[in-house]
């Protein structure tokens, strides 16, 4: 729908309050510095979580992006769901791993099951993630995604137009770790070479291939991946920071078989599908 760098039921399950993104985890506390061999491997660790605990992630995303972001989350290892009818999409999210909010789609059904959807997860541990999809286009867009953005999601996905019509500023670094650090969440600004932050830390990605520009809702599909990667990894920075890399390494691996955007997609899913972390230590291109 945009940058490109841009189902099953659900079932009742105990709940316990997730980490603030700021937390660390036992297994790796949190460190201000982090090098890129150490975040490659985070990247493996959690995509081997999200195929090991199959998370199921609530979608409320735009009509043309419904069907590929399924299918990607599938390929991953994850759980998909998309409704947004109002008399569910609460119970569908609260019972979520994890959910996303993409506003490509501005009809006042979704809107409305975006409402519902983040109060229900507000408080109970279930992360998620906006993206603010084409919100520099109408005012609209840019108050609902403001409106959205100080109910504190764990991490927001968004392109450098995007950043500017939410932030209100000019696109630059010490803009961007503001931003994160006044809105308590992480930033994963995509372009040609990808920026997470969370305020202190900066990872920068820069893997991708240009046939991911030329099919429709990839950057969407890359948001959902982003919320598969937020149910199983309590530290939002690491978990926006692997979920780039994965989209990024198998838009390479894909783009180097295609023959044009229509086998591009294709084989995509087969690429996110075989990644694995030999793939992703030999691949990766990032900066910390």
């Amino acid at each position: 729908m945009r940058d490109p760098k841009r189902a099953a039921g659900p079932k009742p399950k105990a709940k316990t309050r997730a980490p603030d993104i700021v937390a660390g985890t036992a297994e790796a506390p949190l460190s201000v510095s982090m090098s890129a061999d150490e975040l490659v491997a985070q990247a493996a660790a959690i995509l081997d979580r999200v195929r090991t605990r199959t998370p199921r992630v609530h979608c409320i995303t735009n009509a043309v992006a419904q069907n590929f972001s399924a299918n990607m989350l599938l390929a991953l290892g994850a759980v998909p769901s998309m409704t947004i009818a109002p008399d569910e999409v609460g119970e569908f999210a609260a019972r979520a791993d994890a959910l996303l909010v993409n506003l490509g789609t501005f009809d006042a059904e979704r809107r409305t099951a975006a409402e519902i959807a983040v109060r229900s997860v507000t408080g109970d541990g279930v992360p998620w993630l906006l993206d603010p999809v084409f919100i520099e286009r109408s005012k609209p867009r840019t108050a609902f995604a403001k409106k959205l953005l100080a109910q504190h999601p764990r991490a927001v996905r968004l392109n450098h137009a995007e950043f500017a019509a939410l932030a209100g500023t000019a696109l630059s670094e010490p803009a961007l770790r503001a931003c994160a650090l006044e809105n308590s969440t992480v930033l994963g600004l995509t372009g040609e070479t990808d920026l997470v932050t969370d305020g202190t830390r900066v990872a920068r990605i820069a893997n991708g291939h240009p046939l991911m520009a030329k099919i429709t809702a990839m950057g969407c599909a890359g948001s959902a991946i982003a919320a598969a990667c937020l149910a199983v990894e309590p530290d939002a920075w690491r978990a926006t920071a692997a979920s780039l890399i994965l989209l990024g390494v198998a838009g390479e691996i894909a783009g180097a078989r295609a023959t044009g955007p229509g086998t591009f997609a294709a084989y995509m899913l087969d690429a996110i599908y075989a990644l694995d972390g030999t793939v992703l230590t030999e691949q990766a291109r990032i900066a910390c």
